[in-house]
Order: structure tokens, then sequence, then C-alpha cells
């Protein structure tokens, strides 16, 4: 049996290796996790969405305690939900997040998107410059305070939380950040009741009936996937950018390629999930799949960025094009936890890449920035810092 994580590729935009061996000859196999459980890992793009379909599959467990475990992170480590009634819990807070996300409150907030873009950019030192410190840990932690609706002075705290949650080398500390976290929206919430306004959170008081509970997994869930994976992609697409530079100067010779762009950085990113196996689900009750058969209770790793890298739906999987066409990646996930706030990350990743396409049409890595070290303790993963010249 395999153990994850797989023995990493040198290089940051690349699959570990197994993991293509796996596409092509085992797209659902048994592995060991990093906490030593066992778990099916799904890496075949048709069988990543067909399970990612399945109301079968859950992220509660009926016995969280006997529950298979992937690491000490407490946002992807195991069981993350209330087995009974999480179908429904899921279905009722989407409905709604539906009217927080749509067209005219994304649009709304593009404009503001830009500026707080194009000011970041303006206080960068250099060149050279960190990116990571100076845009890719900052831009996302404003954008989600504005979204729910905390004061944007707040966005230091929003970074240390996700920071701490993330994490995989102190589960104590993801811990403490969590009820740290929930006391703090308890507040938000309470306040929004009073004084609502255009955010997430004035939404969730006006509905009624939803519990602060629910209400802060929901806002927890926002901030990791609003703030962790728009950072890494912000990082790594940069690099991915960097060492093509002939499509880098396509980009900046066209700037109508960039929701192209952004599709193929999406697509291309490879984060810390690898090392993990994917999005961990639970087997809700047997099913068949791929000719074997997953057990009631059994956990699934959705493995969305080997998908991505299927040879059989991508031609030269491993070539960044950002004219690439079609490009049905799985960047947000699919099934009924697609991604509710993807149109925010295209917001903010068209943004900044036109931006520097714009601004910096010289950018590459600086001299000592040629190997970007990855963030090794975080679930998401990216770099620890990025290093670029103009």
């Amino acid at each position: 049996m395999y153990e994850l994580p797989f023995p990493p590729s040198e290089d940051l935009s690349r699959l570990a290796p197994r993991y293509y061996r796996l596409l092509e000859e085992e797209p659902l196999t048994k592995v060991r996790t990093p906490a030593g459980d066992e778990a099916w890992l799904v890496c075949g793009y048709d069988l990543v969405r067909d399970l990612a379909s399945s109301t079968v599959l859950r992220r509660g467990h009926r016995t969280p305690e006997s529950a298979a475990r992937i690491n000490d992170s407490v946002v992807q480590g195991g069981p993350t939900e209330e087995f009974d009634g999480e179908l429904e819990r899921h279905r009722r807070m989407r409905k709604l997040l539906t009217p927080a996300f749509s067209a005219k409150r994304m649009l709304a907030l593009q404009e503001s998107v830009e500026e707080r873009v194009d000011a970041l950019l303006d206080e960068l030192p250099g060149p050279p410059a960190d990116l990571h410190a100076g845009l890719s840990q900052r831009l996302p932690a404003m954008v989600i305070c504005t979204l729910v609706g905390a004061p944007h002075e707040d966005y230091e705290l929003f970074r240390s939380w996700t920071s701490r949650l993330s994490g995989t080398g102190d589960p104590e500390a993801g811990r403490a950040a969590q009820i740290e976290f929930g006391v703090y929206m308890a507040e938000l919430l309470e306040r929004k009741k009073r004084e609502p306004s255009e955010d997430v959170f004035s939404d969730l008081a006006a509905a009624g009936g939803v519990e602060l509970p629910e209400a802060a997994r929901l806002a927890a869930a926002l901030l990791f996937a609003g703030y962790e994976t728009t950072m890494s992609r912000i990082d790594l697409g940069t690099v991915l950018f960097a060492r093509n530079p002939a499509q880098w100067a396509k980009l900046t010779a066209d700037p109508g390629l960039v929701a192209g762009a952004v599709e193929e950085v999406l697509r291309m990113v490879v984060t810390n999930i690898q090392d993990t196996g994917g999005s961990v689900r639970y087997a809700a009750e047997d099913l068949t799949a791929g000719g074997a058969t997953i057990a009631s209770g059994d956990a699934v790793l959705l493995a969305y960025h080997a998908a991505n890298r299927d040879p059989r739906v991508f031609e030269r999987p491993d070539e960044f094009d950002i004219a690439r066409s079609p490009n049905p990646h799985l960047g947000f996930g699919h099934g009924m936890r697609y991604c509710v706030g993807n149109t925010l990350a295209r917001i903010e990743l068209r943004a900044v890449f036109g931006a520097l396409a714009k601004r910096f049409p010289g950018l590459h890595l600086a001299e000592d920035g040629d190997a970007p070290r990855r963030r090794a303790d975080s679930v998401t993963g990216g770099v620890t810092e990025l290093a670029v010249g103009w």
C-alpha cells in the first residue's frame, strides 16, 4: 500500500511523480495517510467528478472518534461536520449564501479589489521585493474582511487565524485559533443584527434561524478557502509565469488573455493538499466506484490536483498554456461542494495578474528567488517568500 505524502517533485509546478503513475494505472487505490490510517485515493478526472457529485460522500462521519484521520490539521485532518442533518444544513446554507455571491455584489466588489491591488503594488519596495509579504498575504485577508463585514483593520487577525487553522504541525494552536475565531464571529453576528450592511454576516443575521455554530463553521470555511487558497494561487501563479516567460509575454502583449490565464493558473497550481491526498470525505453507505467497493465509513480523498493533470482530458497536461481551450479544470471542486466563492476568487486573481502584467512587464524571479521554498507546514502550501524583480 502506498503511503502519503509521496516524495515531491523538485519543480513546484509538477505533481509528485507517483501521481502520474496512479493516473495511468490506478486512478482509485488504497493508501495510508500521514496519520497512519487507510483511505481511498481518487486521482482520475472522471472518477473524481463522479464521486464529488455523490451525496453518499460526506464531510461528517457517524462515529467521528473512529474515523480515519488524515493529519493534525483542524480544517482538513478528519471529519469537519456533524453527520446527522449534514445535507440539509448544507442546502440551507448554500441557499443563504447565494445572494451574498450574486453578480451584483461581486461587481460592486470588483472595483475595490482592483483598487486594493494597485495600492498594495504601490507600497512594494525595491525591486527586488517580496511579493508574498507585500501582496499575496495581504490582499485575500482584506477582501474576506469586506465580504463578511469585518473591520478592515482586523485583516491581520484573519491572517493569524488562517495560518494556525491550516497548520499541520501544531494542532493545539489550530484548536485555539478555532475558539478565538468562533468568539470573534459570535460578536460580529450579534453586531450585524443591530447594524446590518451589505455583507455575508448581515445576510445570515437577517435570515434568522441560523445557529451560531453553523455561522462560525461557515465563516471558517470562507476564511480558509478565501484566504489560504487565493494566497497560494497568487504566489504559485507568479512562479508559473516567471518560469514560462513566453506565456508572460503573451499576457503583457494582450491583457485580454487574463481570464484564460487565470483558469490555467487554477488548473496548474499544485498546493500541499497533494501531501494529504486531497479533499477528505467519508462514505455514508457502501458504494461502488472504479470497479471497487468503498465501504460505509471509509475515508475518500478526492485528488482534484491530480485530476487536473489527467492526460485523458488535458492535452500536454504539464504545459502551462494561458490560451488553453477548453479548460474544464476542477480547481474549485465539483458537485454540491463546488466553491461558492469562485467568482470572487476569479475577480481577485484577474485583478492581480492583470495589474502585474500592466505595471511590471519585466516581472521575473529575483536572483535569490530562483527556487522559492515550499510552505511545508500548511495544508494549502504555497511559498514562504517570493522575491521578484521587474
